[in-house]
């Protein structure tokens, strides 16, 4: 489990032996240049030093022979310290070289071989010009870079159809589920995740969390209580489920921008889905054709489907706004307004479905008293003696 987007240091043989050789080959190449060159440099260095700073030195006052065992361990740490860096950018480079299609592949390798292609018969022209060998090399890299450079440009545009990008989607599904602020301080989704709803990797962009953070340091109460919540249910998950943090947040580097930008940015970048109760966001999401689930909608999906003439039992609780009306729940949460019932409140009894209505909050159910239910439920009056 990842929780920041920070890469962790390399550490000497841990990761593979490839990485370890690797280390090795830059400490043996810095030490033996320390070791060979150190002396040399730093005895014109002394020299220039005496001539610069002191009036008449003694030809032998800074003739000084640096020891070469210092200076490559010296060049041991150095070589240490850059193949560390190196290491660290071609992980980098291979994390970013998976995370690209098939298609995309072939693209860098079409384009860099036509590339290649291409400037041999320019760089022949310039073989028989007179140039110095450092201009020269300068010129076949700067040629080679360009239109290497220029080809996959150019690909990339046509991109639409090359017939390796054949049957693609418009927005690849890389099964990423990116949890934006409104979801994660909801809390509802740390259950639909244990459930096995949810699956595919959890993502939540550093942003995310700074925002969570300012919102548990704010002054107001309710703000606070929300944002707190949102950093344990966040902590909840981290600890059962694998939830990166953080490590696509380049693809949505400008931090002036507002948070639902920068995740729609990051989301279309990975072919991710958004995970939101945000209606704003959803639509603009949606807009730009990528796929979005809300925890609303699943929670009215999942409510309970009654249908005209069926007869269901609710305990009527309170009055309807109309005259008569009594008003009761589904299990699930669904308003029951039943004709008749403010007879029956405090009372569970059978109901008949008489009209179903959908609404941008849900279902809402008209219902009346079950008549032969009524009957029977109304309280008895004892007969009337004559006398």
């Amino acid at each position: 489990m990842r929780l920041s987007g920070k890469s962790t240091p390399f550490v000497w043989g841990a990761r593979s032996a490839s990485g370890l050789v690797i280390l090795l080959v830059f400490c043996s190449l810095f030490g033996a240049i320390t070791a060979t060159g150190g002396p040399s440099v730093l005895s014109a260095a002394y020299i220039w030093i005496a001539a610069t700073f002191f009036k008449n030195p003694s030809p032998t006052a800074f003739d000084v022979r640096p020891s070469a065992i210092p200076l490559a361990v010296l060049g041991v740490f150095v070589g240490a310290i850059v193949g560390n860096r190196f290491i660290q950018g071609m992980e980098r480079l291979g994390l970013r070289w998976e995370e690209l299609e098939t298609g995309d592949k072939v693209t860098l390798f079409a384009g860099s071989f036509a590339g290649i292609v291409a400037a041999v018969p320019i760089l022949q022209v310039f073989q028989n010009l007179a140039f110095d060998p450092i201009a020269r090399i300068i010129i076949t890299l700067g040629v080679t870079i360009g239109l290497v450079s220029l080809c996959i440009y150019a690909l990339q545009s046509m991109a639409d159809i090359l017939p390796w990008n054949r049957g693609r989607g418009r927005n690849r599904r890389s099964g990423i589920k990116i949890l934006d602020t409104n979801v994660i301080i909801d809390g509802r989704i740390y259950d639909v995740a244990k459930s096995g709803f949810l699956g595919g990797q959890l993502y939540v962009p550093q942003f995310v969390l700074e925002e969570l953070q300012f919102i548990a340091d704010s002054s107001d109460a309710l703000r606070r209580a929300r944002g707190r919540k949102g950093l344990e249910t966040l902590k909840s998950m981290q600890a059962e489920f694998n939830v990166e943090v953080g490590t696509h947040d380049r693809f949505a580097p400008d931090a002036s921008e507002e948070v639902d930008s920068r995740i729609v940015r990051v989301a279309n970048a990975l072919g991710a889905d958004i995970v939101t109760n945000d209606y704003n966001l959803n639509q603009v999401a949606t807009l730009q054709h990528l796929r979005v689930l809300s925890l609303n909608d699943l929670a009215l999906a999942l409510r309970t489907n009654v249908l005209p003439q069926e007869t269901i039992k609710t305990k009527i609780i309170r009055e309807g706004n109309q005259i008569g009306q009594g008003i009761g729940y589904l299990p699930d949460g669904t308003m029951i307004v039943v004709e008749n019932g403010e007879s029956f409140i405090g009372r569970e009894t059978d109901v008949v479905v008489t009209q179903v209505i959908q609404t941008e909050r849900g279902k809402m159910i008209f219902a009346e008293i079950n008549t032969e239910d009524a009957t029977a439920q109304l309280p008895r009056r004892s007969p009337i003696r004559r006398q």
